[in-house]
């Protein structure tokens, strides 16, 4: 049975191609979809317009009465604050807002005028029959190994997306919409995450780019591109099969259309001669040829990135003797008596669970924090590039082209000066986004933009 459909979205943002031109397609219970597409195709839009969060121009969304929809953004909100409890038991909206404040009260009782606020949030939530609504909330943060109490905004950044996993849970939705799950999170966890969804009762519509993760739980493929949606039933191994084929067939059937239109654009160029034949269907025909041509939407290209050497760094890159940190005195320290030597040409993961410290590691290792206790030494005639989870070194109100040349059309490259849009266009920014602010990019494209 068909818990949602979608028949004819179509939306757009400005002058660029449209996001969704005609898109529609149905979300049978117990499927899990996973939607693809390349950066900046729309996927993230389509969440937000199957949520609800967005309008889209024309076409409708179709659910069931009482259809519960919940859906995990690609991106870990900024300004979101609060303790882990209140924060995972806002997905209940009004019940939720309701046990958060009780949740406060009674963890902070300090007199007369506390006590009578408790009384009276307890007469509200025995009203409206939400006591069981707490004990959910504490079943998802004990099953999603949260921790029982601290605060949202000084966990790392895999703990808070496990926090954002719950609040969309709690609500037991009918409809579970992921975009991008896997997002920091470490091995172990994404592991964790894929059995917790082979288990969810409800449907799933998924964005991820991890190709394991898409193997392993995907029973059908929606792909977007250039505003269109295909519909491919079957696993990602049978997507892959079938979407070569279809591209060869493509490729030939265009490789022909061109050859022919060669053909007429010769044939009209005669001039004189053609004119005498006064074969005026030709002569629409190609016309129509010209028009389905320019109407034939291109692929994108692949993106052209050369990692360029900086002058040639000393030989010891970075020097760590006997380093120590902790965030607070008398705390346990995130780093404790780390020493390494790490030398050019190497090159070094870091591994471990969420809040275990990489990136303070990562912060340390780079100067951005002063360690409690030993040293990091950098080599000589070194140049460090910083590419972080959170993309803060991005300023949003900026366009593309000034977060990239500071607001200079040219930008020195290996040595050589190129023009900004030319260099972005070698990551497949059109002229038009290399003008448009960073806030207007999916995250896909941020990231191409760091690099």
């Amino acid at each position: 049975m068909a818990i949602l459909g979608v028949r004819d979205l179509s939306l757009a943002f400005g002058t660029e191609a449209p996001l969704l031109d005609g898109v529609s397609f149905q979300v049978e219970a117990g499927e899990r979809v996973a939607l693809l597409g390349r950066n900046g195709s729309g996927k993230s839009s389509l969440m937000k317009v199957l949520a609800g969060e967005i309008e889209p121009d024309g076409g409708e969304i179709i659910t069931s009465p009482g259809t519960r929809i919940a859906r995990l953004s690609q991106e870990v909100p900024q300004d979101l604050e609060g303790e882990i409890f209140d924060v995972v038991a806002s997905g209940l909206a009004e019940l939720g807002s309701l046990l958060a404040d009780y949740h406060r009260v009674s963890h902070h009782l300090e007199g007369d005028a506390d006590l009578k606020r408790l009384e009276e949030l307890q007469h509200r939530i025995e009203a409206a029959g939400a006591w069981h609504q707490e004990l959910r909330v504490e079943t998802v943060i004990s099953r999603l190994q949260l921790p029982d109490e601290g605060r949202f905004e000084t966990l790392s950044g895999g703990l808070k997306r496990r926090v954002l996993l719950a609040r969309a849970l709690v609500a037991e939705p009918d409809l579970l919409l992921l975009d991008e799950p896997t997002n920091h999170l470490d091995i172990p966890a994404i592991d964790w995450l894929e059995e917790l969804l082979l288990s969810f009762g409800g449907a799933l519509v998924f964005v991820t780019h991890d190709r394991t993760f898409l193997r392993h739980l995907a029973t059908r493929i929606l792909e977007l591109d250039r505003g269109r949606i295909s519909d491919w039933p079957g696993d990602y191994a049978r997507y892959l099969e079938r979407k070569a084929h279809l591209l060869e067939v493509e490729a030939a059937q265009n490789a022909r259309f061109d050859k022919k239109l060669a053909q007429e654009e010769a044939w009209i160029r005669q001039g004189i001669k053609a004119r005498r034949t006064r074969n005026e269907g030709r002569v629409r025909a190609l016309e129509a040829l010209r028009e389905e041509r320019r109407r034939r939407q291109g692929v994108t290209g692949q993106a052209r990135l050369r990692v360029e050497e900086a002058e040639r760094s000393g030989k010891v890159v970075i020097e760590v003797k006997g380093l120590s940190f902790a965030y607070e005195p008398g705390v346990s320290p995130v780093v404790e008596g780390f020493s390494t030597r790490i030398l050019r040409g190497d090159k070094v993961g870091i591994l471990g669970p969420n809040g275990s410290g990489k990136t303070t590691l990562l912060k340390l290792l780079l100067g951005q924090l002063e360690p409690t206790a030993g040293t990091v030494r950098h080599g000589t005639r070194l140049e460090l590039a910083y590419f972080d989870q959170h993309r803060e070194q991005l300023d949003e109100d900026r366009s593309v082209a000034d977060n990239v040349a500071n607001g200079n059309d040219k930008v020195s490259v290996g040595g050589k000066t190129r023009h900004v849009i030319s260099y972005l266009q070698d990551f497949l920014f059109s002229p038009a986004q290399t003008r448009s602010p960073v806030r207007s990019l999916s995250g896909g494209e941020r990231n191409r933009l760091l690099l």
